[in-house]
């Protein structure tokens, strides 16, 4: 039995009457419910009564270091058999990385601690670490994005990796390590023996100073398969040497997030390679670099391979315009595989879109999820794109957000939407205007299809 619910103020009867259901749960999740240190007492009671919990989540509450401590006596309690806790932005400082180092020492079935946005510090986190050095402490993900972390928590972090082989998954994102501590845990983790399968390292402060190392990791870790270094500026220098080592045979790598990297239509030549030949790369993320049509007509002349397995490609924002659009339609015609296109944000026009429904109503394209949000479009494109929606059943979301489409072409949105042949699911339309009338129309069409969601 689960209990899932998000953004719900808790009076004290609900509250009441929600203690009695927990009891019985395998699941709780109670994100951004407002919920404050006495909850907790009552959820501590909660994990101590119900072995059968597993997973607890309270993000987005203001739970702080007394909340904290009251959750953790049941934690602490014989019968507790939690294995995932979800502590994320819920104002807790260092003072709460004693009680939960108490915690990681003395329970086995914890294998999930994500307490990311709070401001725990570098001392604090050193303080998990010596509990995650405890032979008891069977840690598979630790996620401390945004916890105002500095170059000087490495060494702690390496001795605890040296310690848990049982680690897949950290995520350090959004903290100001900078490219000596990432070197440092780079040397790291190539000599730990965990078998590593997601680093996160976004908005850390690196250059392409550090990518050497990185890339060590790459070719050494072949259990590592998610990687994302966005929001660091590695530019196409730091992307030549990530290259080195995701080309390597020993790498497996299946996601990588390079968004805001400063990569430039330069980078698109290794980065073709790379989708072209490692056939275990399903999901690349390029979002804001400035790539350009040329880089793209790299990228699409790789997708054309028969070796490349790519299911999820990300490039808003990327400085596309028109001119890559029969690019982009041909390859769409050839590949089988990509699922997932996110191409918003670029100038491609009416024109171009027109050129990429050449590709996307080819039999051989498998196009799930298309997102064209802030493309310059008008109704001039909605015929076909409507003609896409009503053909392609594979097609199930469509973002057309921050489009100047007005009456008319939603209109012929709606009409394709209508077709029993249609299986779109999800209709994006943010900030796009349109009559009393037509709301009536799109009010009209979620009421005689309930399993489509438009939002706007």
């Amino acid at each position: 039995m689960e209990l899932d619910i998000q953004c719900e103020e808790m009076s004290p009867s609900r509250w009441a009457e929600l203690l009695s259901t927990m009891k019985s749960c395998k699941t709780i999740r109670l994100d951004d419910c407002n919920l404050s240190s006495s909850n907790c007492e009552d959820l501590s009671s909660i994990i101590n009564v119900n072995p059968s919990l597993t997973e607890l989540k309270l993000n987005n509450n203001e739970l702080g270091d007394t909340g904290i401590e009251y959750l953790c006596k049941g934690l602490l309690m014989p019968s507790c058999s939690l294995q995932k806790l979800w502590l994320q932005n819920c104002n807790l400082t260092s003072a709460s990385c004693e009680t939960l180092r108490s915690v990681l020492s003395a329970q086995p079935s914890l294998t999930e601690l994500h307490v990311g946005d709070n401001k725990l510090g570098t001392a604090g986190v050193k303080v998990l670490c010596q509990g995650m050095m405890n032979p008891n402490c069977k840690l598979q993900k630790l996620q401390l994005e945004y916890c105002e972390l500095t170059a000087d928590i490495v060494e702690a972090l390496n001795a605890a990796l040296q310690s848990k082989p049982t680690l897949k998954e950290l995520s350090l994102s959004n903290n100001t390590l900078g490219d000596t501590a990432v070197k440092q845990l780079c040397w790291g983790l190539v000599e730990a023996s965990c078998n590593l399968e997601l680093l996160h390292l976004e908005n850390c402060g690196i250059t392409s100073d550090s990518c050497r190392e990185i890339s060590a990791v790459l070719s050494n870790k072949t259990s590592l398969i998610d990687l994302s270094v966005g929001d660091n500026k590695i530019g196409d220098s730091g992307l030549a040497l990530l290259c080195q080592g995701l080309m390597h045979p020993n790498c497996k790598i299946q996601k990588l997030w390079l968004w805001d990297c400063d990569l430039t239509s330069a980078s698109c030549k290794d980065l073709s390679r790379l989708i072209s030949t490692k056939e275990t790369l399903t999901e690349i993320s390029l979002i804001d670099n400035n790539l350009r049509d040329s880089g793209m007509e790299m990228l699409c002349q790789a997708l054309k391979d028969p070796k490349s397995k790519l299911q999820e490609l990300w490039i808003r924002e990327c400085g596309l315009t028109t001119a890559c659009c029969k690019a982009v339609s041909s390859a769409l015609s050839v590949n089988k595989h990509l699922k997932v296109l996110h191409i918003g944000e670029n100038k491609l026009g009416d024109a171009g879109v027109e050129l990429m429904c050449e590709g996307l109503l080819h039999p051989d394209c498998n196009i799930q999820s298309l997102w064209l949000g802030n493309c310059d479009l008008t109704a001039a494109c909605c015929a076909t794109l409507a003609t896409v929606m009503a053909t392609k059943q594979c097609l199930t979301e469509l973002d057309l957000s921050y489009n100047s489409l007005e009456d008319e072409g939603v209109r012929k949105i709606c009409e394709a939407l209508r077709s029993p042949s249609c299986n779109v699911q999800q209709l994006i339309l943010y900030d796009i205007f349109w009559s009393s009338e037509v709301d009536d129309e799109l009010r009209a069409l979620e009421e005689s299809k309930p399993e489509v969601k438009i939002i706007s």
